[in-house]
C-alpha cells in the first residue's frame, strides 16, 4: 500500500537509487533511444503504405482492411501497459533492444502471407514488437531528469513520428524495387538497429518500489487528471490513428492518387506531425502542457476541414498544417503523465502512448473501414475532423501543471 500523501502532485513511490547508475547519460541515450524509436515507428508506419496493393492483390474488402489495421493497433499499442508494468517490475533491456528486430521481421513479411489468416498474424506478431519498446523506452528518457523533460520527451517522440512518416516512403519503395514477395528485405534496417542497441545499452532504471503485475490502483491518488488525460489522448488518437491507416487508400479511391504518391503525401501529412510534437514540446516546456492541449485540438478542425473541402494545393496545405497541429500533444500528454506519476513511468506511459491510441485505432479503423462502405470514405473520414472539439472541451477541465 503507498502511504498517504498531503499533494495532489506527490508521488507514492521514492526514486530509484540506481538511475544515473543505470540509464545511458545525456546526449548519447537520448540519441541511442531515438535512433530505436525511429525504426520501431518505420515499421508501425509500413501498413497503412501497404494496404492499397494488399487490397488488390488479395481482394480484400475495405472491412477487411480496417479489421488489419485495428489489429495492428490492437497488438502495437493496447498491450502496452502489460509491457511497461512488466518493464518497470523486471527492468530486463530486452523489451528496448530486441524490439526492431522482431518488428521488423514480422510487418516485412506481410507481403509472402499466403492468407488472410496468416496475414492477421504477421500483423500481430510485428505490433508486439513494436508494443514491448514504447514503455521502457519512453520511460528511460526522461528518468532522472529534472529539467526540460518536455524538450527530450519531444525529441525522442519526434523521432518516433520521423520513423513513421518516412515508413510509408520507405516501404513504397522497397515494393515498387522487390514486390511484395520479397517485400522482407524491409527487415534489415531493423535487425541492424537491435544489434547497436544490443551493443550499447545497459542495463534500464528500475523503480524502487515495483508493485504488483498490472497494479493501477497505485495511480489512485492522481487518478482524476490522469482519466482526464487520457480521455484527451484518446480523442487525438481516433483522428491520428484513422488517419494513419486510411489516409493512402482515401487518397487513392476518392482522390485519384498513385499509390505511390498516396503513400508520399502520407508522409508529408507525417513528418509535419513530428515537427509538431517537437514544436509541442518546446512549447510545453514555456507555458504548460494544459494551453498546448487546448491550443492544439482547437486548431485542428479548421485545417482538416480545409483539407476535406478543397482540392488541389490548398486541400494538401490543410493536411499538412492540421497533421502538425494535431500532434503537438503527443510529447505534452506523456510528459504530464510522468509528472502525476513519476514512480510509474513505464505504466503512464504506456497508457497514454499505447493504450489510449490502441483503444482508439482497435475501436475506429474498422469502423471507419465499415461504414464508408454504406456512405463513402470522403463523408465518414471528413467527420473525423470535428472530433478535437471534443478533446478542447475536455482539456479545459485540466489542472493547470507545473512547467518542465
Amino acid at each position: 500500500m503507498p502511504p498517504e500523501l498531503t499533494e495532489s502532485r506527490a508521488s507514492p513511490w521514492p526514486e530509484s537509487r540506481s538511475v544515473e547508475a543505470s540509464r545511458p547519460h545525456g546526449i548519447t541515450g537520448l540519441v541511442l533511444l531515438s535512433v530505436g524509436h525511429f525504426f520501431i515507428d518505420l515499421y508501425s508506419g509500413a501498413l497503412g503504405a501497404l494496404q492499397p496493393r494488399l487490397v488488390e492483390q488479395m481482394g480484400l474488402s475495405l472491412t477487411q482492411a480496417g479489421i488489419l489495421g485495428g489489429l495492428l493497433v490492437f497488438s502495437a499499442s493496447l498491450c502496452q501497459p502489460l509491457y511497461g508494468t512488466l518493464s518497470d517490475r523486471y527492468g530486463s533491456r530486452l523489451f528496448t533492444v530486441l524490439a526492431p528486430a522482431v518488428a521488423g521481421l514480422f510487418i516485412s513479411c506481410v507481403g509472402v502471407a499466403p492468407n488472410y489468416a496468416v496475414l492477421v498474424l504477421f500483423v500481430l506478431l510485428g505490433g508486439a514488437g513494436i508494443a514491448s519498446f514504447h514503455p521502457q523506452a519512453s520511460a528511460w528518457v526522461t528518468q532522472g531528469v529534472s529539467t526540460s523533460r518536455g524538450t527530450m520527451m519531444a525529441v525522442f517522440i519526434s523521432a518516433g513520428t520521423l520513423g513513421m512518416a518516412f515508413g510509408p516512403t520507405y516501404f513504397s519503395f522497397m515494393l515498387q524495387w522487390l514486390g511484395l514477395d520479397r517485400l522482407w528485405w524491409a527487415s534489415v534496417p531493423g535487425l541492424l538497429c537491435s544489434a547497436m542497441l544490443w551493443q550499447a545499452l545497459g542495463p534500464p532504471p528500475r523503480p524502487a518500489s515495483k508493485g504488483r503485475l498490472m497494479d493501477l490502483g497505485s495511480l489512485r491518488v492522481v487518478w482524476k487528471p490522469l482519466s482526464l488525460l487520457f480521455w484527451c489522448v484518446f480523442i487525438r488518437s481516433i483522428v491520428q490513428v484513422t488517419f494513419a491507416q486510411l489516409l493512402p487508400l482515401y487518397l487513392h479511391r476518392e482522390r485519384g492518387f498513385s499509390i505511390p504518391l498516396s503513400n508520399y503525401t502520407l508522409s508529408a501529412y507525417l513528418a509535419f506531425g513530428a515537427l509538431g510534437g517537437f514544436l509541442g514540446g518546446r512549447l510545453t516546456d514555456r507555458i504548460g502542457g494544459r494551453k498546448v492541449i487546448m491550443i492544439s485540438m482547437l486548431g485542428t478542425v479548421p485545417l482538416l476541414l480545409l483539407f476535406f473541402l478543397t482540392t488541389g494545393w490548398l486541400s494538401i496545405l490543410g493536411l499538412l498544417a492540421g497533421g502538425l497541429m494535431l500532434l503537438f500533444t503527443i510529447p505534452v500528454n506523456v510528459v504530464m503523465a510522468q509528472e502525476l506519476a513519476p514512480g510509474r513511468t513505464g505504466v503512464v506511459s504506456a497508457l497514454m502512448m499505447g493504450f489510449a491510441w490502441g483503444t482508439a485505432g482497435l475501436l475506429f479503423v474498422p469502423l471507419t473501414g465499415r461504414l464508408s462502405e454504406t456512405w463513402g470514405m470522403h463523408p465518414v473520414m471528413a467527420s473525423l475532423s470535428l472530433f478535437p472539439l471534443i478533446g478542447f472541451a475536455l482539456a479545459r477541465a485540466l489542472p493547470e501543471p507545473g512547467r518542465g
